[in-house]
């Protein structure tokens, strides 16, 4: 029996030692860079003719890994792969599975620093942002291992004289998994490997950004003693090899996080019956945010102005939970406004690889040029008070930038930019301030600042987000603690990292003897 689950505590970087550590970490990985990275289908090894270079965002120049890449062949290979694997891992029971997450959670625990400095040189996340994704993976690994022991047991039934009766849950089949590069480690790991634990057999998809960390875990998990061929490892092109993992008839299911026009053509794709599928194919998507924090009038505003600060700026706000409206009471606006300046003024962008930054680059060039056409867009639809500058020359920087004055149906406020644009709202009153937070395609995460119960409990109610926090900051979420997942064109409310998560990779059999 498994000890109760605790999350992975974060490295406390105050300490001296650790930043050392951390700086051995940083200069054992840059060391390894320029490897090449094969694709891995039945267990093999496959170099192909076309490799992408994976990029350090923070200095463009410099090559982290070249990744293979697979063509719609080896997506097909890969599938079949999948499916030959599937009867002998299935087969497994639900513990013995579950001892490899463990293992896997040992491994990766060891070599911690490793892979947080992985997310540094190839994601551009501050050391903070990087160490908690990793605490985050393993969090992931042993809380899906002990969810799948909890399931893998008797199921209680109401007892019937003369009968036998039992459930159990029985794996899906051949999954594809296609993970975002905003969470490399964290999200990748938790998709992966609660398909994995459940008896699926797997083709992961990795996104193209963040390949060389997706590959390094993929390592991980067969040094932890998974199989081989139960998961495959296939990094490519969505437009080449996408559809086609999508739409095979030997797919039973789709893990997808990322945008929300990938995430409903994948929808529709798998709704789709296809000439031999004997399935209905589930999806899970989790499909971004359009995410507010309302702020009350009499609410602690210095905490409100911190927790908008984090929220909109970690990791340049390439968070599917960042804060992009601050919607304020007209009474308390200016005050919050000139505190969240303040607050933002002082933040340092620059190479995360320097410890006391505060923030790094965005991914790409494309991520840059979007972010800076919705800064110009939200020049004509508020002010810009603070930032709006990019910086493309090494690296792919850009300036926490704050809007003023901003409608709540303006363009800025209601689509998804995915970087560090904050627009500020102001509401008449606690009432609108809801209406405008709710007015939005997107329902993922928001938070109220109050010191009101009667509008906390309002917003209970009311706010229509599938994480919902109160007095504190709008990302962060916490496996086993914040299951995570929204409403709306939020994705499928898969709710990751909670009690129900791994019930969507199984189905339920029920069986009944007469004795």
């Amino acid at each position: 029996m498994m000890e109760q689950f605790r999350n992975e505590p974060l490295t406390d970087f105050r300490s001296e030692s650790s930043r050392a550590a951390f700086g051995r970490a940083l200069d054992s990985v840059k060391s390894d860079w320029g490897r090449t990275y094969p694709l891995l289908i039945g267990g093999k090894e496959i170099v192909t003719g076309r490799l992408l270079e994976s990029v350090n965002p923070a200095r463009h120049s410099e090559v982290v890994g070249l990744v293979a890449q697979a063509g719609r062949s080896d997506a097909l290979q890969a599938l079949d792969a999948a499916a030959s694997a599937f009867a002998p891992w299935s087969a497994e029971p639900f513990a013995a599975r579950a001892r490899i997450l463990y293992k896997a959670a040992a491994h990766l625990r060891r070599r911690k620093h490793e892979f947080s400095a992985w997310m540094v040189c190839e994601a551009g996340k501050t050391w903070a942002e990087a160490d908690a994704d990793t605490a985050e993976a393993i969090d992931f690994l042993e809380f899906y291992g002990r969810e799948a022991e909890r399931i893998g047991a008797p199921q209680p039934l109401i007892p019937l004289s003369g009968e036998d009766n039992e459930l159990t849950y029985i794996p899906l089949g051949v999954g594809v998994i296609i993970p975002p590069w905003n969470f490399p480690l964290a999200i990748m790991a938790g998709m992966t490997c609660s398909a994995l634990v459940c008896g699926n057999t797997v083709v992961l998809k990795p996104a193209s950004a963040t390949a060389v960390i997706a590959s390094k875990f993929v390592s991980l998990l067969l040094e932890a003693g998974l199989p081989e061929g139960v998961v495959q490892f296939v990094p490519g092109a969505g437009a080449e090899i996408g559809d086609a993992l999508v739409e095979h008839p030997l797919t039973r299911f789709v893990s997808f996080t990322g945008s929300l026009e990938t995430g409903l053509r994948i929808y529709e794709k798998a709704a789709k019956h296809a000439p031999g599928q004997r399935w209905l194919k589930r999806v899970v998507a989790e499909l971004g945010g359009k995410d507010a924090i309302i702020v009350d009038k009499g609410a602690d505003l210095s905490a409100a102005a911190e927790g908008i600060v984090a929220s909109a700026f970690g990791f340049s706000g390439q968070k599917c939970s960042a804060c992009s409206r601050a919607i304020i009471h007209k009474d308390v606006y200016d005050q919050v406004l000139d505190d969240v300046i303040r607050r933002t003024s002082g933040l340092r962008v620059g190479d995360p690889a320097e410890f006391g930054n505060d923030m790094g680059p965005v991914i790409d060039r494309s991520a840059l040029n979007k972010i800076r056409d919705y800064v110009e867009i939200g020049s004509g639809e508020g002010k810009v008070v603070w930032g709006g500058g990019t910086d493309d020359s090494t690296g792919f920087y850009v300036q926490p930038t704050i809007i003023d004055g901003v409608s709540s149906k303006a363009r800025v406020a209601q689509e998804e930019i995915f970087g560090p644009v904050l627009s500020f709202i102001r509401a008449e009153d606690f009432g609108s301030a809801l209406e405008a937070a709710n007015d939005s395609l997107y329902g993922l995460t928001g938070a109220v600042y109050s010191r009101k119960r009667e509008h906390l409990e309002q917003a209970r109610r009311a706010f229509h987000v599938g994480n919902l926090y109160l007095n504190r900051k709008c990302t962060g979420a916490l496996v086993g603690v914040h299951p995570f997942g929204g409403f709306n064109l939020s994705g499928t409310d898969s709710k990751a990292g909670g009690s129900d998560y791994l019930l969507q990779f199984t189905q339920a059999k029920a069986v009944s003897e007469r004795m």
